[in-house]
């Protein structure tokens, strides 16, 4: 259930009789031809579908997040680590003042990993809730069903590309590029990186058979909904 559809007295009912909820989080940064917002769409869509038949409140994604590498091209916005942290920090601290104790962050962002074990350190130091932190296209299953299409994919190709990143009226690159030597682009700045780069895409096939992507889909959005339903440890002190 998206918060956006629901009004306070709602959530306050819901909060009677549980207290899981869901947070997308993602990055707004440059994907080549794909959408600027690549990670926040496919985080927060993979995080409704799978709530949908559970119940859960879904939050409205963070759509920013850490990614200063590609501050060279034009729409990217990147955080500060520590104003990541304090952010969601700030977020679950304010749902839990309400009564939430089970949190199921949805990450769209690799970038953002980062700062994940900062993050739920302080969360469990500060407060009595649980945390569990989801890279939902590198999750065990979701991974399998990836490399089971193409091993080989990356930031910007294929392995992004979805009927719903694509946008209107913008004809997609086709064929495909030499993947990326990442331990070199990690110590680039990022004009380097655009200069590398070029369009964004980090190597890779452009596109795949939409068949195949939406199978891959079904696997994460199954993959994530076995962890609003079931991941939470029933022994923990709430």
């Amino acid at each position: 259930m998206r918060i956006a559809d629901m009004h306070w007295r709602q959530v306050e009912d819901w909060l009677k009789r549980d207290n899981r909820c869901v947070l997308p989080v993602g990055s707004t940064e440059q994907h080549a031809l794909l959408s600027l917002c690549v990670d926040n769409i496919l985080a927060e869509r993979v995080a409704l579908e799978a709530a949908a038949p559970t119940g859960v409140p879904v939050f409205p994604p963070v759509n920013y997040g850490l990614t200063a590498y590609f501050m060279a091209y034009p729409g990217t916005i990147t955080l500060q680590p520590e104003t990541y942290v304090a952010l969601l920090g700030d977020i679950l601290a304010s749902l839990a003042g309400h009564g939430f104790r089970r949190f199921l962050i949805v990450n769209g962002h690799g970038g953002n990993a980062d700062a994940s074990e900062e993050l739920l350190t302080q969360a469990r130091e500060r407060h009595r809730m649980q945390v569990i932190w989801h890279n939902w296209w590198n999750a065990p299953a979701t991974r399998a069903a990836t490399r089971a299409v193409d091993a080989e994919g990356s930031h910007a190709s294929w392995s992004e590309n979805f009927p719903w990143t694509r946008l209107e009226q913008v004809t997609q690159a086709t064929g495909s590029k030499p993947v990326a030597d990442m331990d070199l682009v990690d110590t680039m700045t990022p004009t380097q990186v655009r200069e590398t780069l070029g369009d964004g895409n980090m190597g890779g096939v452009y596109q795949k058979p939409d068949e195949d992507m939406l199978k891959i889909w079904e696997v994460a959005v199954r993959e994530t909904r076995e962890l609003i339903e079931n991941g939470w440890d029933p022994n923990a002190q709430l």
